[in-house]
């Protein structure tokens, strides 16, 4: 069995149809999901980049891992599992169409080939999904007689949404510039509004006041990385024995858009930013049109595609497989709830259940968002979380705080900590803002 890896970072699983949008931005992989599985709820332990696809290839916890913020200063230990290299271990040819490689020297770890389609560009994420492609189909072609595991990650829809020109004009009418509109007056009390305005935000209408211009534009990018997927599925079916090829589509995390005071980036622990698409097509083993309604994590896509290839799974990976559910073998569910975290812009631990999610911060007072150190929403009412129930719901929220303590406590014991890694560390682009505060002499 082969394995195709697909990772569309900052993909947002409801702004894809097969998850109820109503933007045409997905066809592809709408019909991809129709073809195989889809997870319903697949969540991100970690966010953003770094602590997430470490958490990805390793099947662990960051508390266990150690990676729990982008861009700090640890390192992920050389006898942490990791996906690639046991593939590469149990005979796969491997090969990462990626450009994480120049952020931390892990995420080239077992694989025999890596092609970076940034090179000689300014930035990476300047690497469109056309350019991945033109490496990764190629690479495609010539190993499609062996057994591969191939990782093709693409940086749309991440930050600057940018879209080809014919992209820009499919989600949005109207003037973003008329002064009806306001949705992006907050953005200019933060470090975001005056960055971006300098950069990609030169490039739309000016004055741009409409902050669902630049969704649109989120939308378009998406619209894009989509017709890349169709490119690379139909090299796929036209190169390989795509009936033995798993194809596994998932994203990093989310996006915020302009909501809870985090505008156009991965940091918060909302539902728009640790919810994220999951769709695997398995010919003869998963089903078409099957879905899995559960609560599922990134912890688990490693073990999964270990069990997937008859890989044994290491002891230390601390996922769970879900070949059973997607192969309709068990209807269990592997979690009733998930915990996730953040510190990168802001330190913080989120409990998430079916009904509730607690979000607490490691933090004194009042954040740089105006948000309180514990946020508690009733997600099946309030699906937006809109509405902080923290004070008027005292009990849930000593309940789920002390669930969410206990948890922590014990990952720490078994790991040998003896702080919270979030205080350890601590924040690292969070510091920027903070900088920039101090500088204007804002707040």
């Amino acid at each position: 069995m082969n394995v195709l890896l697909l990772d569309i970072d900052t993909l947002r699983a409801d702004h894809l149809g097969c998850y109820g949008y109503a933007r045409k931005t997905s066809p592809n992989l709408d019909a991809l999901a129709a073809q195989g599985a889809l997870c319903e709820k697949l969540y991100a332990p970690a966010v953003p980049t770094q602590p997430s696809h470490t958490t990805m290839y390793t099947g662990q916890y960051p508390i266990t891992h150690g990676i729990v913020s982008h861009g700090g200063a640890a390192s992920l230990a050389d006898d942490a599992p990791f996906l690639p290299e046991l593939l590469q271990k149990a005979g796969y040819t491997t090969c990462a169409v990626d450009t994480m490689r120049a952020m931390k020297p892990w995420f080239a770890r077992g694989y025999e080939f890596y092609v970076d389609p940034s090179a000689g560009l300014e930035h990476r994420h300047a690497a469109t999904c056309e350019r991945v492609n033109a490496r990764a189909i190629p690479w495609l072609r010539q190993h499609a007689d062996e057994r591969f595991f191939l990782y093709v990650h693409y940086w749309e829809p991440h930050t600057p949404y940018l879209p080809p020109a014919r992209y820009r004009g499919l989600f949005y009418d109207g003037d973003p510039t008329d002064p009806k509109h306001d949705t992006l007056a907050a953005i200019y009390r933060q470090p975001f509004g005056e960055w971006w305005l300098e950069s990609w935000f030169s490039q739309f209408p000016q004055p741009l006041r409409d902050a669902e211009y630049i969704v649109a534009m989120y939308d378009g990018e998406i619209r894009y990385a989509d017709d890349g997927v169709g490119e690379l599925l139909a090299a796929l079916d036209d190169t390989a024995d795509a009936d033995d090829t798993l194809v596994l589509v998932f994203s990093d995390h989310g996006e915020n858009m302009y909501h809870h005071d985090v505008f156009f980036d991965h940091h918060g622990l909302y539902e728009g930013v640790i919810h994220c698409p999951l769709v695997v097509r398995w010919p003869g083993r998963v089903a078409a049109g099957t879905r899995v309604p559960h609560l599922v994590q990134h912890t688990d896509l490693a073990p999964t595609l270990l069990d997937a290839a008859g890989v044994e799974i290491p002891q230390a990976i601390e996922g769970r497989s879900l070949v059973p559910l997607i192969t309709a073998e068990s209807h269990a569910p592997l979690h009733d709830r998930l915990i996730t975290q953040e510190c990168t812009w802001q330190a913080k631990w989120a409990l998430r259940t079916d009904e509730y999610k607690l979000i607490l911060s490691r933090e004194q007072g009042r954040d740089l968002h105006d948000k309180p150190p514990r946020e508690l929403y009733h997600l099946a009412a309030d699906p937006g979380e809109l509405t902080n129930l923290a004070e008027r719901q005292p009990d849930v929220v000593a309940a789920m705080e002390s669930e969410l303590e206990q948890w922590i406590a014990r990952m720490m014991e078994k790991n040998g900590l003896e702080q919270d890694p979030l205080i350890a560390q601590g924040i690292t682009l969070g510091k920027r803002w903070r900088s920039w505060v101090k500088e204007k002499g804002y707040w």
